[in-house]
């Protein structure tokens, strides 16, 4: 495969608030997608201190966890935990409480999810909405 076959799974979506990290998470979800979210999300906390993340899986088929650093995924831990105040997940499948159980009891961040259909309802607890480009 080559550059051109291979799209990112990871796709930023622009929204009304600065302060809203959001992205499209489509299909299959490499070591390398992985690597570059938690670049993307590094950005995000150098421009903000405090964030909400909205993450609308489409078409989901997996993450390559094993292939991920222990480092990156500490690091990843550890700034959202410094960082995140609420995560709206929208679709499938709902990972929340998975990562909620990989964060200590008492995480400030607030997850939330939402099936496909009531994405409206993920936009509205995030005070925020869709920019179209």
């Amino acid at each position: 495969m080559n550059f051109l076959q291979s799209v990112p799974a990871i796709r930023r979506i622009e929204t009304s608030r600065d302060d809203l990290f959001a992205i499209d998470v489509v299909g299959h979800v490499s070591a390398a997608d992985a690597e570059n979210l938690f670049g993307l999300l590094e950005a995000a906390y150098a421009l903000h201190q405090r964030i909400d993340v909205a993450v609308r899986m489409i078409d989901h088929d997996g993450v390559d966890w094993t292939d991920i650093s222990d480092e990156t995924l500490k690091h990843g831990a550890v700034h959202a935990l410094e960082h995140i105040g609420r995560c709206a997940v929208i679709g499938s499948p709902d990972w929340t409480v998975d990562a909620q159980h990989a964060l200590p009891a008492s995480s400030p961040i607030e997850f939330r999810h939402f099936k496909a259909e009531d994405e409206a309802s993920a936009w509205e607890w995030l005070e925020a909405s869709v920019v179209d480009a």
